[in-house]
């Protein structure tokens, strides 16, 4: 019977193919968007690899310094060096905008750190490390800048030295890197046409210009044009330390909010991508459901046109569950060749989504057992269909 249902596939293999290959771009479409799940999820734990920490001091009430604002004075970090366990700790900034390059604007997390500390890209690619204290930057291959461009950020212009690659926020953005010095005027400063109105502001309110107060003007001004905050400090544990403990030191001592890694994965994964998880999941049972539908429908018009040819093998005493066999293997290849060709098109077009698309071996063969399931249970609308035939119809006109 297995040689009957290859010779009915052979009878219209045109049309078989065909249907095939639509089926495959469906599943293609249904293993992508999994894919673009997985992405995400794997953007949010490189976000965490590449801080190179093991412990996030944010401020105190917050979820920063990704999920949500959080902003300390750049002192902080000393006090926490002092703490038991504490390896190294460094300051850092974060501020997702529009970085101008040579083509075009490009919407980049730009990170401020200190070199050598947490916060620092793990790896180059291409160029070499930030050397000078200003006006230099490295950038994710994924941004487009090149070495040597001149790119935009605020109101400094800042050569390009060094290339990385899979660094990026976790919306899928890709970085830049600048000294920490840099950032923070990026991002906590206003600019020059502020600062020049509020000091006329200032200067025209007689409480900056008593005379009991000398250099009360000069001094508030003065701390416009300097600024003293951070988003977050990175801490990286001494071995033998345990960063759980800490984060509970830091929290009760320092009046400040302290994640552990395993913490922040959960924050990142749980609160800012449910959402999007959500979405996704929706669109795969939609597109399952879909498929289902499809497979039912095309096997069930495939076996109606060939009424005649079971009433045949009915009259010669063929099996009902012979009969049932051939509809069931003719379903079941076609969701093995839509399978191979969603499998390769989603490997063809992944590499071209904007954002990251990891496509997981684990999941392709959950697809599969999941195709080879749906097209089982969608044949048994045409086996029933096929189970009902008179055959005396083979006979009949």
């Amino acid at each position: 019977m297995i040689s009957l249902a290859g010779r009915d596939i052979l009878h219209s293999w045109g049309k078989f193919l065909l249907t095939g290959v639509g089926l495959g771009l469906l599943i293609g479409v249904t293993l992508t968007f999994a894919g673009v799940y997985r992405g995400v999820v794997d953007d949010a734990k490189v976000l965490l690899n590449n801080s190179g920490a093991d412990l996030w001091v944010v401020q105190k009430d917050t979820q920063g310094p990704y999920a949500e604002s959080s902003s300390l004075r750049d002192d902080v970090y000393r006090s926490l060096l002092g703490l038991p366990g504490v390896a190294q700790a460094a300051n850092v900034t974060y501020l997702t905008m529009q970085v101008r390059g040579h083509g075009a604007d490009v919407r980049a997390m730009v990170v401020g750190f200190e070199p050598g500390q947490p916060g620092e890209p793990a790896f180059l690619v291409a160029g070499r490390r930030i050397t000078r204290s200003h006006y230099e930057a490295i950038a994710d291959v994924k941004t487009g800048f090149m070495l040597g461009e001149s790119i935009r950020i605020r109101r400094h212009q800042y050569t390009v030295v060094g290339l990385t690659r899979r660094t990026v926020s976790s919306g899928g953005d890709p970085m830049v890197f600048i000294p920490l010095k840099d950032a923070q005027e990026a991002q906590f400063l206003k600019d020059n046409d502020a600062i020049v109105s509020e000091r006329e502001r200032i200067a025209a309110n007689p409480a900056f210009n008593r005379p009991g107060v000398p250099g009360l003007l000069e001094a508030v001004t003065a701390s416009q044009a300097t600024s003293h905050n951070v988003n977050a400090v990175l801490v990286r544990m001494a071995d033998g330390h345990s960063a759980a403990v800490l984060a509970q030191t830091i929290g009760r001592w320092k009046h400040l909010q302290a994640y552990t890694r395993a913490e922040m994965e959960e924050l990142l994964i749980a609160k800012l991508i449910a959402t999007a998880a959500k979405q996704i999941g929706m669109f795969l049972v939609i597109l399952a459901v879909v498929s289902a539908a499809i497979v039912a429908f095309i096997i069930y018009t495939m076996t109606l046109g060939k009424i005649r040819e079971i009433a045949v093998l009915k009259l010669i005493g063929t099996h009902g569950r012979t009969i049932a066999g051939m509809i069931l293997q003719q379903a079941l290849g076609l969701g093995i060749l839509g399978f191979v060709v969603g499998k390769l098109s989603a490997s063809l077009w992944a590499p071209l989504f904007p954002k990251y698309v990891l496509l997981e071996s684990g999941d392709a063969v959950l697809g599969f057992f999941l195709v080879m399931t749906v097209c089982a249970m969608a044949s048994t609308l045409a086996i029933r269909a096929a189970l009902k035939v008179d055959p005396a119809a083979a006979i009949g006109g």
